[in-house]
């Protein structure tokens, strides 16, 4: 292709509305245009991108014996509403666009496809004979995104390659779940990427077991922890660990202190002289769930420890049967205005007691008369220790379970592991820090949507049985701006080999001379002839502003035909190390073509 002939804009000001360095590049370099919030266009060099990491996963995912389909992006609510998440996506979430047809139909347009794929199957599936299948697709997806930000890290429209599998048993499963393992390993890693495979949350979409896959990049917005060893990865959400040891309590029996001023741990622990590690905080939290019950939670946990929030929403998801629920609709620490609204009284809050009373709250249809109280770990284990008195000012010391203040039932691990922590598997390693960008994710689904939507096969001794279920996605567009974001320089963009859009380009310093542009036709001609993408840069521009542009575009090998023809030679730039060299005209091709197999090769 000639520069000449094609859309080919580029910035030299990074966009005002940019905030990361892979979308400040992408969009100077012409790649992709902003059409409205969250909403891009790929332009022709993004497209070629975009086709090469595609053609990456289809061959990928056709090696591991997966079928590829197209499935409907229109979704009838009733599909969803079987499944039980049209609320949580449409209200509590609120990713799914939803609409009304003239016919007066709910539909949604789809962010992911269990729904519809669990369809199929329950429509196509009859016995054990049919199984285990396997489909995928790569498409366009649609979520509502509160904030859309980062240009495609979290757009509101995006390209994702989804996969789902059907199994007669968690065995079957399991080793599809591996086959994927391996696939997204290899993606990956043939599109020259750093990754890390980390362990998850399931999020929205649930199940059991899932892996994330971590593009390593310093604007990641998910923190990874993991372990020099290598035995241990996870994403913060999902990390487990061990905390420091809890000192001794300087306290050895119970009262009642004032405490003015200490509504902080850091304050109560100046005050009183004692570890954090010593004191037992009380956090409150308010769950909607999706029958529109309002149900206020208490946790203790000790001083020193964090909520992980994901943790908790998930122990307070199990308990939404309890409250004839099946979801939650939202989950927040209330504001004063909020706990205006359900408070029968005053509440201490920074000095709340594990005991606190269940009258505080002036119980309704809409609001559960009583706290759900659960402890962390972390709190359950310390003596003497010291806590809230119920009374604003106010503290005690000296406490302990089930003599001052009864110990939860619900003893649960909410604490959010930290850099610095010890591993479980090996207490002489200590977790470190990372940022990544989710590029992929795998799920174990097991029954969860085959149970919700009737999709059952009959086993051979001919007993009806719920499908077992994977699920596994993989963000192309994502994907396609993570390598961005791993790989630039002050200049521009680095593209891995493997998915830039062209492998070469050859710029003519001065379309004036002759010469340069005939040696320049001559390598163009045949290094595309030789599969060598080639672009060739014949526009009637300075010399400075052509070299910046191959620069910013990030194509891999510069070929220059500059003053070096007239000994028979061109120079040859790698954009990645600027290692810069003059090569024999009759060898560029051999060379490059070379070059560029053992870069892709990998």
């Amino acid at each position: 292709m000639r520069l000449s002939h094609k859309l080919f804009v580029t910035l030299r000001d990074d966009p005002a509305d940019a905030e990361i360095p892979s979308h400040k590049l992408l969009l100077r370099a012409g790649y992709i245009r902003r059409i409205g919030s969250g909403v891009y266009a790929y332009l022709p060099l993004m497209w070629r991108v975009l086709q090469k990491i595609s053609q990456i996963v289809r061959e990928e995912m056709n090696a591991t014996g997966a079928e590829e389909c197209l499935l409907p992006q229109l979704q009838p609510a009733e599909l969803w509403k079987e499944s039980g998440r049209w609320d949580t996506y449409t209200k509590a979430e609120g990713i799914m666009f939803s609409l009304i047809d003239r016919r007066e139909q709910q539909l949604g347009l789809g962010p992911t496809h269990e729904e519809v794929i669990t369809t199929v199957a329950r429509d196509m599936i009859r016995s054990y004979r049919q199984l285990p299948l396997h489909l995928y697709q790569i498409q366009t997806k649609f979520r509502d995104e509160i904030r859309p930000r980062f240009g495609l890290m979290r757009g509101r429209e995006f390209i994702m390659k989804d996969g789902y599998s059907f199994h007669a048993d968690e065995e079957s499963l399991k080793k599809t779940y591996q086959d994927m393992y391996t696939a997204y390993s290899n993606m990956l890693r043939r599109s020259g990427l750093a990754f890390r495979a980390v362990e998850a949350d399931s999020g929205a979409i649930g199940g059991s077991g899932s892996t994330e896959f971590m593009v390593l990049a310093d604007a990641g917005e998910d923190e990874v922890l993991y372990t020099e060893d290598g035995k241990y990865a996870a994403n913060v959400e999902k990390a487990v660990s061990l905390p420091a040891d809890a000192q001794t309590s300087p306290f050895t029996n119970f009262e009642k202190r004032e405490t003015p001023g200490t509504d902080t741990i850091d304050k109560l622990g100046d005050f009183l002289k004692c570890s954090p590690t010593q004191i037992v905080k009380n956090v409150l939290y308010q769950v909607v769930y999706d029958n529109g019950l309002t149900v206020l939670v208490l946790v203790n946990i000790r001083g020193d420890q964090e909520v992980n929030e994901v943790k908790l929403q998930n122990e307070l998801t199990k308990l939404a049967s309890q409250f004839a629920a099946k979801t939650i609709l939202s989950f927040s620490v209330p504001t004063q205005e909020i706990i205006a609204t359900w408070a029968a009284k005053s509440l201490p809050l920074g000095y709340i007691a594990p005991d606190i009373a269940d009258d505080y709250i002036a119980g309704s249809k809409q609001v559960h008369s009583k706290f759900v109280r659960l402890v962390d770990q972390t709190a359950v284990e310390l003596k003497n220790f010291v806590t809230g008195a119920n009374e604003s000012g106010f503290h005690v010391v000296g406490a302990n379970w089930n003599e001052q203040f009864k110990l939860p039932d619900l003893v649960v691990d909410i604490r959010k592991a930290r850099p610095g922590d010890h591993s479980l598997h090996d207490s002489t390693q200590t977790l470190q820090t990372a940022r990544g960008i989710e590029a992929g994710h795998i799920f174990q689904l097991g029954t969860k949507y085959s149970q919700a939507m009737g999709a059952t096969y009959t086993n051979e001794q001919g007993e009806e049985k719920p499908l077992v279920m994977g699920c596994y996605g993989v963000g192309v567009s994502r994907l396609a701006q993570s390598a961005v974001e791993q790989s630039y320089d002050k200049d521009g963009i680095i593209w891995p080999v493997a998915i830039a859009p062209y492998h070469a380009i050859v710029t003519i310093p001065n379309i004036k001379d002759s010469q340069q542009i005939e040696v320049a036709e001559k390598l163009y001609n045949q290094l595309n002839q030789a599969g060598v993408e080639t672009l060739l840069d014949d526009r009637d521009e300075r010399a400075g502003v052509k070299f910046k542009d191959a620069d910013l575009i990030g194509i891999p090998l510069r070929i220059v035909t500059g003053r070096a023809i007239t000994n028979g030679k061109v120079e040859v730039v790698k954009r990645a190390t600027r290692e810069s060299q003059e090569i024999a005209i009759d060898e560029v091709v051999n060379t490059l073509q070379q070059w560029v197999k053992e870069a892709i090769a990998g």
